[in-house]
This record gives C-alpha cells, sequence and structure tokens, in this order.
C-alpha cells in the first residue's frame, strides 16, 4: 500500500476559535480550532483534535484564544478624493439650505474642483490615512469608485490613486469607475451628452488601460435617468465589465430592477426600494447593499425593506460609503453596529454582510470572504468573547492581528505598508 506522504503547510494557526462564516443560519462556530496555510490559501481547517497526523509547518502561530474571521471586506467606497466638507456639515446645522451651500460651490461641485486641482500624489497621501483606518479593523480587501472628477484625466487619475493604493498597502482594492456620478459643471444642462462622452470616451480608454473592475451609476432625480443609466451599463457590457448602481436612495427610479437585467453585482441604498426591484434582485442574485453612515448623516427616515430583502433570500451586504459630503465614516466596525441598531439587522447578519455578502457584491466570493479550503486566507483576529461582540461594541477596535493572503502583519499600517 502507499505510504501517506506529510502534509507541508507554510503556516498554522492554533489556539483560535474559527468564524467561518460559512453557515448563512449562523457564524460558522469552531471553538478551538485551527486553520493552515499553504501558497496563500487556506490549505486546511478544523478542530485543533482533528489535525491531521504527520503535518508540518513551516511557522506555527498562537492565537492565544482570539476569534478568528475572514477578513473584513468593505465593498462600496468613495475613499479617494480631496478637499473637506466639514464647513458644510456645520453650515447645515447653523440653519443654512442645501441649495444655498450649492449656490455657494458646495456640494458635490466642491469636491470636484478641489479632485480636479490635485496631483496624483496628493491625492494618494490625502487617500491615505482613511485607508490606514480600515485596515487597522481587520480590512482585507476593499472597493474604491472614482467619481469626483467627471472628465477623462481626473477619473483616470482618481483610479491610479486607487490602484497604487492597492499596490502599496496590504488590502487588495477593485476599482469601478464612476463618472455617471454627477453632472460637471460644464456640461450643465446637458447630461445626454455628458453620457455621451462617459459612453463614448471615457469608460473605454478607461477600460482599456485595466482601471475599471467594474461600472456603477447614480441612478436617481438628482442624478441620472433611468435611460441613461442604461445607456452606461449597455457600454459596460460591451467592455465585458459588470455593473452595480446607487440605486432607489432618495426615490424609487426602478434602478435596482435595471441593475438585476443586466445580472448586476450589487444595488446599493436602497431605501426606496420596490417590491418589484426586491424580485428582480433575488431572480439575478444582485447583492443589496446596505449603508447605514449615509443614512445617519442624512438623518434620513425612510428604512430600507430589511424583512422584506430577508424574505427574497436576496444577499445583504454593508459597508461605509466613506465620502466627504454624506458619509465621511473610516470604520467598518462602526457600519456594523448602525447595521443593527438602526436598521436592526442581527450581528450575524452584520458579519456576513462585511465579509461573504460583501464579497459576493465584488464579484469575490470564489476567493474570500469565508473561511474555507482554497479560499485566500485572508483573516483578521480579535481579542473578543464571541464573534456578536464586533458589531456590538462602539468606538473600540480589538483587531490584533490580519493575514493578507497567507502573510501576518500588526492591525496598525504605517506610512510604507
Amino acid at each position: 500500500m502507499p505510504v501517506d506522504q506529510p502534509l507541508h503547510w507554510d503556516s498554522l494557526w492554533i489556539n483560535v476559535h474559527l468564524a467561518t462564516v460559512a453557515d448563512a443560519n449562523g457564524y460558522g462556530d469552531i471553538r478551538d480550532g485551527a486553520i493552515a496555510v499553504k501558497d496563500g490559501r487556506i490549505a486546511w481547517l478544523g478542530a485543533r483534535s482533528a489535525l491531521p497526523a504527520g503535518y508540518q509547518a513551516k511557522e506555527t502561530h498562537d492565537g492565544e484564544g482570539c476569534w478568528l474571521t475572514p477578513g473584513l471586506i468593505d465593498c462600496h467606497t468613495h475613499i479617494v478624493y480631496a478637499g473637506n466638507r466639514s464647513d458644510e456639515f456645520e453650515a447645515r446645522l447653523n440653519g443654512v439650505a442645501y441649495e444655498e451651500i450649492a449656490k455657494r460651490g458646495g456640494g458635490i461641485v466642491s469636491t470636484v474642483r478641489a479632485t480636479r486641482a490635485a496631483t496624483e500624489d496628493a491625492l494618494y497621501a490625502a487617500s491615505l490615512p482613511r485607508v490606514r483606518n480600515l485596515l487597522a479593523e481587520g480590512v482585507t480587501t476593499l472597493e474604491i469608485k472614482s467619481g469626483y472628477g467627471l472628465d477623462l484625466e481626473s477619473e483616470r487619475k482618481m483610479l491610479r490613486v486607487a490602484r497604487k493604493l492597492g499596490a502599496t498597502l496590504p488590502v487588495r482594492v477593485k476599482t469601478t469607475f464612476l463618472g455617471a456620478h454627477a453632472l460637471p459643471p460644464e456640461y450643465a444642462g446637458q447630461a445626454d451628452a455628458y453620457i455621451d462622452l462617459i459612453c463614448e470616451q471615457m469608460l473605454p480608454a478607461l477600460a482599456d488601460e485595466g482601471l475599471a473592475d467594474a461600472v456603477d451609476a447614480f441612478c436617481e432625480k438628482i442624478g441620472f435617468s433611468s435611460a441613461q443609466t442604461e445607456r452606461v451599463f449597455e457600454a459596460a457590457k460591451e467592455r465585458g465589465l459588470p455593473v452595480k448602481l446607487h440605486a432607489e436612495q432618495l426615490s424609487d427610479q426602478g434602478g435596482a430592477a435595471l441593475t438585476a437585467r443586466y445580472r448586476g453585482l450589487s444595488a446599493d441604498h436602497l431605501e426606496y426600494l420596490s417590491d418589484e426591484g426586491i424580485a428582480a434582485m433575488a431572480a439575478a442574485g444582485t447583492v443589496a447593499v446596505l449603508l447605514p453612515g449615509a443614512f445617519y448623516f442624512l438623518r434620513e427616515t425612510k428604512f430600507p425593506p430589511l424583512q422584506a430583502l430577508r424574505d427574497a433570500g436576496v444577499p445583504i451586504a454593508i459597508s461605509t460609503d466613506c465620502n466627504p459630503g454624506t458619509s465621511p465614516m473610516t470604520s467598518l466596525l462602526l457600519a456594523m453596529n448602525m447595521a443593527c441598531t438602526i436598521f436592526r439587522m442581527t450581528p450575524q447578519e452584520a458579519l456576513a454582510g462585511a465579509t461573504i455578502h460583501a464579497a459576493r457584491a465584488l464579484g469575490m466570493e470564489k476567493d474570500c470572504g469565508s473561511l474555507a479550503v482554497g479560499k485566500l486566507a485572508d483573516f483578521a483576529l480579535w481579542a473578543i468573547d464571541r464573534p456578536g461582540d464586533l458589531a456590538y461594541a462602539i468606538g473600540g477596535n480589538p483587531c490584533q492581528a490580519v493575514v493578507n493572503a497567507g502573510v501576518k502583519r500588526g492591525a496598525r499600517i504605517d506610512a510604507a505598508g
């Protein structure tokens, strides 16, 4: 009979409790577990008592009783931008209407102006602290949108910075082209002409340069119509890029159903989502991304239809929506807490929303989002008593260490990554 060969692993983690997030009905707990890594991927996991005989590991790490979860995934951010809009926040709280702020050159136009004027180096430097905050909380994968340039060179600049962040920091970055975010000042009253520019010049150029992994738009009365959004989706389809959408945040424009028709990765915000939109998303497998930070910051009162999404079996992700105007938040743990306290999600749903469902929202569920053999060895270690603590505490950060593709780092990320 052939003799069994010993298992050779690069590293092994023991004395940890695993929350695999592989079970839709729970955390996928494995108490006193172990997890092995080979070539940047998970090679084995289970109870420590079930470790196979004859294994060999180059390194063995003692998790000191920590909980180990998949690395967190922030699947909707606008984290690359220049400028600051805290003055507008203060003005609104002093009674100045948004329309008056806009007349003064505020709102998204001010961010566009600052972002266009910034160099790539300046944008990178401004984005670093925001990204580091997320990484310190166990984030291993991050989506970054453009959308504050609104011309080809500025959108290209933003996406280059996003790529550089992924290349220089220990985080996997997925980029999204959001040219159809707002109407640039030079196209005032010419929305269709601006969509022409996006579809005929901007999107093709950025796709050919490999700068965009997906395409997004803002389908809303103050954004772009469903017909204009569909033109963008068609252009993305021609280039083989998946789509997602800012949908039903302020009104029901049928954006979620449109996204589902294009087999979109996700529809995001969704406060005004209809039953028809929910059914379409469920049939297409489109993820619902809820953004409690924007809901909180804007003091909204219309809640996304959480129970209807649950009943339909739509995967529900959550994200920070980090942006300068409506969600200046760089804590995914806080977003998880808000999802529970404001939207009434459960802590288990919140963790799944920041891991496996967030991975689905980026089209990455085969590689990350849960602990399973063959997936990337992206995980975080937490000094907590139980997984529900991650959504429970406000303002604390129990992250002890993070592993990216099998490489351990501390929770704190310095300037060099």
